[in-house]
């Protein structure tokens, strides 16, 4: 019989696509969560939401986007723990390796849950969009330079700042790949949400209108039925409009390491 650590691998190594492994929150880790521990007794608890349906870890088509598959992915119940985290401060979403092909924007979303977010019924989570990026150069690279390409060269990692205007309190970022390699043909788009309970502090007192994620997207927009092979204009990110005070982060490789005159490499 396999050991809980070798299931693990194993799946691990059979599987595509892409899961949030890593959570850093104002320079703390934080283990996401990985449809394997189902296995694993006791189970991790993690801040990430549980979604052991996703073995494959797979998306979800257009064709469910009025269903709660479209919150927080297939199934997902909530987290039993938070990562705490100034308003103002910064959120690293660390990912498996994702797919050069898997080409499209990247997208993050806040809920205030008005209470604990560990029994929160995910329905009725009102979100507000704090990031939203998509095609950056339509001629650079194969079919364009995307947001994805960057989390790609960002060792597969995604930064988001917390609003400094919100209201403290407890609340669940919802962050998203939208793969767009199969999208020319309808119901050809993949919606991957990956959702993280976080403990807000600070001083600000915004409390965001939001929306359902329910509605966020309709099946037959332009930014879902999208032809990524043909000749690249523009894109638009699709869902809600952008929150008015959200802060845009500039995704950064760190500094390349120089050897020093000891032959110790230093950043």
């Amino acid at each position: 019989m396999l050991s809980a650590i070798a299931l693990v691998g194993l799946i691990s190594s059979v599987t595509a696509h892409g899961t949030v492994s890593g959570i850093v929150a104002d320079g703390i880790f934080y283990e996401g969560y990985n449809p394997s521990y189902q296995y694993i007794t006791p189970a991790p608890i993690t801040v990430g939401w549980l979604i052991p349906n996703d073995l494959a870890n797979g998306f979800i088509a257009p064709d469910a986007y009025t269903t709660s598959d479209i919150i927080c992915h297939l199934a997902a119940t909530n987290a039993q723990a938070a990562a705490p985290v100034k308003a103002g401060g910064k959120v690293e979403l660390q990912w498996t390796p994702w797919p050069t092909s898997h080409k499209g924007p990247v997208i993050d979303y806040l809920a205030n849950c008005n209470g604990p977010c560990e029994t929160v019924n995910k329905t009725t989570l009102e979100w507000f969009k704090i990031d939203g990026v998509g095609l950056l150069n339509p001629t650079s690279e194969t079919d364009g330079y995307w947001a994805t390409d960057v989390l790609i060269a960002n060792n597969n990692s995604w930064t988001v700042e917390i609003p400094p205007t919100i209201a403290p309190g407890n609340y669940v970022l919802r962050h998203e790949i939208i793969a767009l390699h199969s999208a020319g043909t309808e119901d050809g788009a993949q919606n991957y949400p990956q959702c993280v309970n976080l403990a807000v502090s600070g001083t600000g007192t915004a409390n965001p209108a939001g929306v359902l994620a329910t509605t966020f997207y309709s099946a037959t927009s332009p930014s879902i039925i999208f032809d990524l092979y043909g000749t690249l204009t523009n894109y638009t990110v699709p869902g809600p409009a952008l929150y008015s005070a959200a802060v845009s982060v500039t995704q950064t490789l760190p500094a390349a390491p120089t050897a020093s005159s000891t032959g110790v490499y230093t950043l």
